[in-house]
């Protein structure tokens, strides 16, 4: 199963739009993945038609009228995913999304495999921290102080989760 992960969208506060490599590579993913920061109401419904098939946080800069929890959790083939925007102003940014995802993970099924996918930072992420696989797939239209448009995707099988960073110069 191939998911897109995405995150910090900030459309239209600040950008215009995802750039449309990405919006092909959005809607031809399995599952895709938000980790928050549409940034308008009208932002996460236009990305909703985009990806009907979708798990989505909200982040710092959302709106209260999105309908998703602050934390979800997605269990593909034997990995479980967990999905926090990661805000909050912690010094220990990778420490604290990994505690989250330990702690929401420790209810679920699966073998163990955790990854948690996270935003805010606009900074991509791909490492592992006491355990956790933490994932973050930078800011997908380039929103400051990203300085590219950044996504991810992740091919999931039989446990194993192999991630590609993909980057576009026409951000929004």
């Amino acid at each position: 199963m191939e998911l897109a992960l995405v995150a910090d969208s900030h459309i239209p506060g600040r950008a215009k739009r995802i750039p449309q490599p990405f919006v092909e590579r959005i809607r031809t993913a399995d599952h895709v993945v938000h980790a928050g920061d549409f940034n308008s109401l009208s932002a996460y419904e236009a990305f909703r038609e985009l990806a009907p098939d979708l798990t989505a946080v909200p982040g710092n800069m959302d709106p209260s009228a999105l309908p998703h929890p602050p934390v979800a959790t997605l269990d593909i083939e034997g990995v479980t995913f967990v999905v926090t925007h990661g805000h909050g102003g912690r010094p220990d940014y990778e420490g604290y999304v990994a505690g989250v995802a330990r702690e929401r993970a420790a209810g679920e099924p699966g073998n163990g495999n955790v990854v948690a996918v996270a935003g805010h930072t606009h900074v991509v992420l791909n490492a592992t921290v006491d355990g956790v696989r933490l994932l973050n797939p930078g800011s997908v239209t380039g929103a400051p102080p990203a300085r590219r448009a950044t996504m991810m995707t992740a091919v999931v099988e039989d446990g194993d989760v192999d991630v590609t960073v993909h980057e576009a110069d026409d951000g929004g």
